[in-house]
This record gives C-alpha cells, structure tokens and sequence, in this order.
C-alpha cells in the first residue's frame, strides 16, 4: 500500500470514528472535557503523529466520578432486558464501523489489519452474548429449615467500574469489560493505555451517541486518559468497588494492593508464559501452524503468545527443521497490508526489551536458531520493525521463565512420557494459556486432568492463542486469576445477596434456638 493511499484510509477512518487532530480525553459520555497536558498518538507502521488527545487531572477525573454516581442510579433500575437493549444498540454500531475502528486498531497498535478487525469482531460478539445474559441473571432458591420460611440468593450490581486495559487489545478488552458490566447494571470508567488512546476515543464516541439517542444520562459510559497516575485514580478510590485491570504482572500487583488495601474487588489479567507441548503423536502440519500463529501474531505482543515450544526428543529435529522453514516465509512490514504476517512492535522500548532478551538469551548459553534484529531502511522507518526469533533454550534459564513481549519462541526439549513436558509447562510463575499437540487420548487426557496443566486455558490441538467469548477468559499464579467474557464471568461485576422471608405469623430461629419474652 503506497502511502498517500494509506494516509488517505486513516484519514477517512479518523473522520467516521469523529477524532480531530486535538482531543479532549475525558467525557462522561457527550460532554468531552480535560485540563491536562496534551497526550501525542504516533503509530508505530510508520512512526507519524496521528493526533493529540488531552490527559485527565484529577479535578476531571472528580466530575466523572460524580456524573457516574448520578447515572447509576437511573441505569441499575432499569429493568435488564432494556440494559441488554441499549448494549445490543452498541454493537450494531459497532458492525456500521467495524472498517473504520479495525483500521484505527492497526494503525495505532500495530497489528494487522485482519487482527484489527477480529478485535472489533470480538466486540460485536460480547455485545450480543450480554443482550443473551441479560435475561438470565439468575440466582438461586434453596430450602430453609424454618416452616414457613423461603430462602433465595440474588446479584445487584455493584456500582462504578473502573477498567484500565493495556494496548495490545485497546478495544476488544474493554468490552468484555463494559457489555458485561452494563447489562448487569453498572456504569463504568475506562482509561485506555496512553499508548492506544485513540482508540478509546473512538470507542467513547460510539457508545455516547447510543446513549444519547435513547435520552439517557450521562456517566453511564466515561473514559479518563493518561499514564500510570491516572490509574491510581481508579484503584485508590473507595467509591470504585471493582477495578478490572489488564497488563503486566508488575502493574497488576500494585493495583492488586492498592485495591485490596481499601477492601475493594480486583479482576486481573496479566502476563503469560505459555507454552506448547508438542508429543511424539502429534500432527506435524497442524503444531506448525499453531506455533507460528501463537508466536508471531500481533508480533508476539498477545498476553496468549506461544512463548515455548517443549518438543518430544523423538520429534525435536523434524519440528525444527518445519518451524525455520515457515519463519523463512513470514513477511514483515505494514500491517495495513494484508500480504504481511508481521507488523511492528508498539514502540522503540518494546525493540529495546526484545534486543536485550536475546542478548540475555545468548549469555545464559541458548542457541539463536532464527536470527532476530530490528529492520531498517525503506518500509521500516518506525524503527519498530523486529525479526521473529527462535532460540533453543532450556526452561531453567532466567530469560525463559520471564514473559517479554516480543516475537521470540523459546525451543525446548523433553524426554520421556508427556507428565515431564507438563512438568516443565507448569514450572514458570505465570498460568494464563497452554496447548497439547497430540493425537494420543490418554496423553490429551492427562493434559486435562487435575494433574496436568496448571493454566485457565488448555487446549488440545489448537494453540495457545485467541479465545471465544463464549468461554471464562483468564489465567492463574501470577496471570492474576481473573475472569472476564463468557461463562458466569457476570458475576464478578455484581454483588451477591442472601434473602430469607418469613411468611409466617410467628418468628422462628436458626438452629432451633429458643428466644422467649
């Protein structure tokens, strides 16, 4: 794609999606406002300014709050089914500009731009998943042992949700947040990464425009820009019971802290290091596929990236030799060309980070397989552009047990039956995704089993990244244990209540306790 045409789509693109050249970037809904400092969108394709969007103060980030109080108010008392309508608004919305946002997502991230249009995809579907859910939002009913007494449990929402998510998924995230959380009968705070934050304009200018046209208040929807700082807003304040926060493990214990520090609830979904074991009946073509997609799509910055690639011996030289075959055939460059494999990564730190992974690699005693390096010259003049790497490695090494966000795919060996592949699977501090390739039931089985992966996802012969919506989405250790998207992942956004109603004209007690006046 020349780059006239290309400018020319993401202009078109910023135009349907309203973002101008300078942004206020924070609303609570229609009423866009901020005082701080001016935040520059650049894109690592071709490192060009995109567009400025203000940063949030605290004064901003205080009339948020206050509107979003106001409007829960009004939107938990809405019956469910009419939340699910408004939500199912959105994602119709969301299919009129899926090009349009799928483009931005590329643009601004980094990714392909059939990535980016998955991800809006994925938006779409948790939309209608939570007009699905919100007329099941159901509780139990179970038998008191008073006569006459009937006993049920009940969820209500919860109030504000702060969600903080990372750029890697600078939409899709946030909806699985957002849909779920709406239709359950909160309203919710968003700050974006400041890497990506376009993207969250984009996605706050959709949702207000429903809003509006079906005369609601404002604060149902906001969104709150800038770094770190501006996260603490969401984690320190008591007037936030859940904070659903999306990133690296560092990050994710400091919000775990702060959060738990003032007894509020935190759903987290942070690193992974996740692995692929490969056994001697596994479907050579299939693992391939598998491994490669894991491992250099969205340029191994998915917190699913296939990171390890635990071989049986038997089977180590044949995967070996197909693996540096396929990577001689990956091509790397704009994503917005959909003859590319391989975009860039989302800045010059994450280059940096890759660079001294391998070095480190290299001191540790591995064994580069496919030379990484970042590219340079026409094409590539982000300076964001990197070479996916293999390196035959052990799983002890210090570098192996750490997730770098990069296209590097640690090849490692094991001997004997698939529990000592598991063993070394699950010997990492993290426990978000993992696969099996195997044609052997007794071994998927073992997998599977209570003895097997440690991991809140495990596949058997597809790979360790993308996920449905349908399914409970997230991992273990330090992943965080969150859960968001399908399943009862619900209930994490609304609290729990126990009701008992006695429909008798005496006052029995528990237990059989007898109370005399």
């Amino acid at each position: 794609m020349s780059e006239v045409a290309q400018n020319f789509q993401i202009q078109e693109a910023l135009e349907q999606l309203g973002i101008q050249q300078e942004n206020n970037g924070t609303s609570t809904g229609n009423h866009w406002f901020g005082s701080g400092s001016m935040l520059s969108s650049t894109s690592p394709v071709d490192g060009a300014f995109i567009a400025k969007v203000s940063t949030s103060t605290k004064e901003d980030y205080e009339q948020v709050v206050e509107k979003a109080q106001e409007a829960f108010k009004t939107w938990r008392s809405l019956p469910a089914p009419q939340r699910g309508e408004i939500v199912r608004q959105f994602g119709d919305k969301l299919r009129e500009l899926k090009e349009p946002l799928g483009k931005l997502v590329s643009y601004e991230m980094g990714k392909s731009y059939q990535e980016g249009l998955g991800e809006v995809q994925e938006m779409i579907d948790i939309c209608d998943f939570a007009v699905g859910l919100s007329r099941q939002l159901h509780g139990l009913t179970m038998h008191s042992e008073r006569p006459g007494h009937r006993m049920y449990e009940q969820y209500h929402p919860m109030g504000i949700v702060g969600i903080i998510s990372a750029f890697n998924f600078p939409v899709a995230v946030w909806s699985w947040n957002t849909a779920l959380a709406w239709v359950c009968g909160d309203v919710c705070i968003w700050k974006p990464s400041e890497k990506t934050p376009l993207c969250g304009i984009a996605c706050q200018n959709i949702i207000a425009t429903v809003l509006k046209n079906n005369n609601l208040p404002e604060g149902i929807s906001c969104i709150i820009n800038g770094d770190y700082k501006v996260g603490e807003f969401l984690s320190q304040d008591n007037r936030v019971p859940l904070v659903s926060a999306t990133g690296s493990t560092r990050m994710g214990k400091i919000v775990a802290q702060t959060v738990a520090g003032r007894l509020g609830k935190s759903l987290l979904e942070l690193g992974g290091n996740n692995a692929i074991i490969v056994t001697p009946d596994a479907d050579i073509k299939m693992t391939v596929i598998g491994a490669v997609f894991g491992a250099v799509g969205t340029a191994g910055q998915r917190c699913t990236s296939t990171r390890r690639l635990i071989v049986h011996e038997s089977m180590y030289d044949q995967v070996k030799e197909a693996l540096v075959n396929a990577y001689g055939q990956l091509k790397i460059g704009n994503p917005l060309d959909q003859n590319n494999h391989v975009g860039p990564l989302i800045d010059t730190d994450a280059v940096a980070n890759y660079q001294n992974a391998l070095d480190q690699a290299v001191k540790e005693g591995a064994n580069i397989l496919v030379l990484g390096g970042v590219l340079e010259g026409n094409g590539y003049t982000s300076g964001c552009y990197v070479k996916p790497a293999i390196v035959e490695a052990k799983n002890e090494f210090k570098i192996v047990q750490q997730e770098t966000f990069a296209p590097i795919l640690y090849l490692l060996r094991y001997t004997g039956d698939v529990t000592n592949a598991i063993d070394q699977q699950n010997n990492v501090a993290q426990g978000l995704s993992s696969a099996i390739m195997t044609n052997n039931l007794r071994e998927a089985e073992r997998f599977l089993s209570v003895a097997g992966s440690d991991c809140g996802i495990a596949n058997v012969n597809i790979g360790t990244s993308g996920a449905e919506i349908g399914g409970a989405f997230g991992g273990e250790k330090e992943t965080g244990g969150g859960r968001e998207s399908g399943s009862d992942a619900w209930k994490v956004y609304m609290r729990r209540q126990t009701n008992t109603i006695n429909y008798t004209t005496e006052l029995p007690l528990a237990q059989g306790i007898k109370f005399n006046l």
